[in-house]
């Protein structure tokens, strides 16, 4: 009888059952080879020499802190349980607890970085007056702390301030416990029992990094991911919940979910399957890292079926812990539109990292924007000193996301609005101030009719009314928006202070990148000096003269009332973006008798083809593609990886079609208390299937 190990005598290979991470199988279960090895390596030293990692002292003080802020938690709760006539047994155990979430309990926090932390305290310690109150008294009187910043209206309220140089998110969840042991297990589903909503929200950072964490295969791998792709979100203008962009939790759930479909797989093939997988992503089908589970305590969650709000959500990214919500609802049609522009820009990035033509430190270029946009609108943020500053700039900032929605919904979405998410500061004004900005173009696509003109006053207006609503208002609070054309960009934005000449040679990567936001119009030649081309009028005459007192403009009033434009633009165009006035419903229209606004007026030329500067050929015809229109110094490359990468892309393809099914991967997946998924819901998605063609 011969043995069941075969002639050989070794036993039979049998293939081991493929482990699933999420609520798909793997796309791929490839290891690594030596050369993405060596990548890898190199890419972990880039993050190194750009300064991402802190040192050791650093994080030794971090961690004394934290020490420090227990013991103050822990004094404030006894001295309250005291007060309020509890036994001395009780106030001998009385206890709050200290814990962590976001960019430091995942590990990828680095020098000067934030510490998000959560205090959760027992039943009969509340938020309003012991926390914002009390907790807020003793915290100024000492010494270590700066900056002391109360932010009890928050979606979740949080005290900011810095202890001992270190700045420090605080929040505060009061729980149905009369003792809150020193090892509470936060990731257990009593905490959240007889808890209102924003004891959900704060409970609910570290319940999610918990998640997390045990949900991606390789830790390690997920942190220098994570940590990369962050860095390069900022540089590339991307990185802000607030603004309408993706925070810290939306960019780990994003990285968390390509580590599971590549269980196997090293930091730089993550980073480059990241974007492989996100610019062909179909949004709006759901990301998540597992089934979305129900529970008896009725909290609300992300449902599109039963939630009408949900369905208008563009980018859902959906957290990991009960109750599961959408963590990126605050993304618009306009910012994520930027976001696909840029995920293009990372995947043609890592493709040519991956033929050994580009090094890391091209993905990694910062964004030109002051360089991508004919006009912006200046948004100038004043207080009588830097405390006042600081809490009038955080309103401000918070509700700018609401000046996009308006002119889009004014414009009924043919005026595009990218919010940059970087502050600027002028150091010659006598008083505290700061400015943000937004890059404004016409819809790619859209047919405008001769003459017709975008007045934004009414939206301007609008805004402003909102922002005077603020309680804590004080003399001196100001705000100033203005349309201002790129030549009147002031200097103080620009990295040496001053402004670059427009015809710059750009490297390759740059003019790539300013590619992107080439609203139908390429460049043909190969140097941007020799890129303009001269128009000439009917009688053949040159008109380059006539188009530079087109673009002339009156000097920015000073005056209190903005300056909002009524721009007329030529008919044609080309493009990719839609509305949706969906997101609108919950806004008001503008009062049009608070019309203080006056009129800058724009050439047919300012907005349309927003082309960045050196570049004025028009190209025929709408491309799906963003990144589409390509200058003589991009096509060889370009062509070179098309010829190279056809076979690699087509498998993948074909791998992620038949991987991600729309009814397991897209459909909205929902599991009971018992463990038992809901069969209906995943076989009739409500959202549409992933399409493997990049989105415009």
């Amino acid at each position: 009888m011969v043995s069941s190990k075969g002639l050989s005598g070794s036993p039979p290979y049998v293939a081991a059952p493929v482990k699933q991470y999420g609520v798909t199988k793997p796309i791929s279960m490839a290891g690594p080879t030596e050369a993405d090895i060596q990548r890898s390596r190199d890419l972990e030293k880039f993050l190194a020499e750009a300064g991402l990692y802190e040192r050791k002292e650093e994080a030794a003080k971090r961690e004394e802190v934290l020490c420090r802020i227990q013991e103050i938690v822990t004094d404030w709760v006894k001295q309250l349980t005291r007060l309020r006539g509890y036994t001395d047994q009780i106030v001998e155990d009385a206890n709050a607890v200290i814990f962590t979430f976001g960019s430091y309990r995942l590990g990828v926090h680095g020098p000067g970085s934030d510490i998000d932390t959560l205090c959760v305290g027992p039943s009969y310690v509340n938020r309003e007056e012991d926390f914002f109150f009390i907790l807020h008294n003793i915290l100024a009187e000492r010494e270590e702390v700066t900056e002391l910043q109360p932010v009890p209206d928050a979606h979740v309220p949080v005290m900011k301030f810095k202890f001992d140089g270190i700045p420090i998110d605080l929040l505060y969840a009061s729980i149905s416990h009369l003792v809150v042991a020193q090892d509470l297990d936060i990731s257990d589903m009593s905490v959240l029992c007889n808890v209102d909503e924003p004891t959900v929200r704060s409970l609910n950072g570290c319940r999610v990094a918990d998640q997390i964490l045990k949900l991606v295969p390789n830790i390690e791998h997920f942190r220098t991911t994570l940590r990369c792709l962050k860095f390069w979100a900022k540089r590339r203008g991307v990185y802000s919940n607030v603004t309408g962009f993706l925070g810290g939790v939306n960019w780990a759930l994003l990285v968390a979910r390509v580590c599971q479909l590549y269980p196997n797989a090293v930091p730089s093939m993550l980073v480059s399957r990241f974007f492989r997988v996100y610019t062909q992503w179909r949004w709006p089908n759901p990301v998540m890292l597992c089934a979305i589970e129900e529970d008896e305590l009725g909290f609300s969650v992300w449902d599109p079926r039963k939630n009408p709000r949900d369905r208008t959500h563009h980018m859902p990214i959906i957290t990991p812990a009960y109750p599961c919500m959408n963590s990126s609802y605050n993304v618009s049609t306009s910012t994520l539109r930027v976001m696909m522009e840029q995920f293009q820009y990372g995947n043609n990035i890592c493709e040519k990292i991956e033929l050994n033509k580009a090094k890391w430190s091209a993905l990694f270029e910062p964004y030109l924007f002051f360089e991508s946009y004919k006009n912006y609108l200046q948004v100038d943020i004043v207080a009588a000193d830097a405390d006042d500053l600081r809490a009038w700039k955080g309103w401000v900032e918070s509700r700018l996301r609401q000046l996009t929605l308006m002119i889009e919904r004014d414009t009924y979405g043919k005026l595009q609005c990218h919010p940059y998410p970087h502050e600027y500061v002028d150091a010659s004004k006598p008083c505290a101030h700061c400015a943000f900005f937004m890059g404004l173009q016409r819809k790619e696509g859209e047919k405008i009719q001769e003459g017709q003109q975008f007045d934004i006053r009414g939206s301007v207006d609008e805004f402003r009314l909102s922002i005077n609503m603020y309680m804590f208002w004080k003399p001196g609070m100001e705000i100033y928006v203005s349309h201002v054309r790129r030549k009147q960009l002031p200097a103080y934005v620009f990295p040496n202070g001053y402004k670059h000449p427009w015809n710059l040679r750009l490297t390759p990567c740059q003019q790539s990148d300013k590619l992107l936001h080439d609203n139908g119009v390429a460049c043909q030649t190969e140097s941007g000096a020799k890129c303009l081309k001269r128009k000439t009028d009917s009688n053949g005459e040159n008109s380059e003269e006539s188009r530079l007192e087109k673009r002339q403009s009156p000097t920015r009033s000073e005056s209190v009332s903005p300056e909002i434009i009524s721009c007329k633009l030529s008919s044609t165009s080309s493009g990719c973006s839609t509305s949706d006035l969906d997101e609108m419903n919950g806004l008001t229209e503008g009062n049009a008798s608070y019309n203080s606004s006056n009129i800058s007026s724009c050439s047919r030329e300012d907005i349309g083809n927003e082309s960045t500067a050196g570049s004025s050929e028009v190209s025929n015809g709408v491309d799906d593609n963003p990144a589409s229109s390509q200058s003589d110094l991009c096509d060889d490359s370009k062509s070179s990886l098309e010829d190279e990468h056809a076979d690699q892309n087509r498998v993948f393809q074909d791998r992620l079609l038949h991987e991600l099914k729309p009814n397991t991967a897209i459909g909205v997946v929902r599991k009971s208390m018992n463990g038992v998924v809901d069969s209906e819901t995943v076989q009739n998605p409500v959202i549409s299937r992933l399409s493997l063609t990049s989105t415009a």
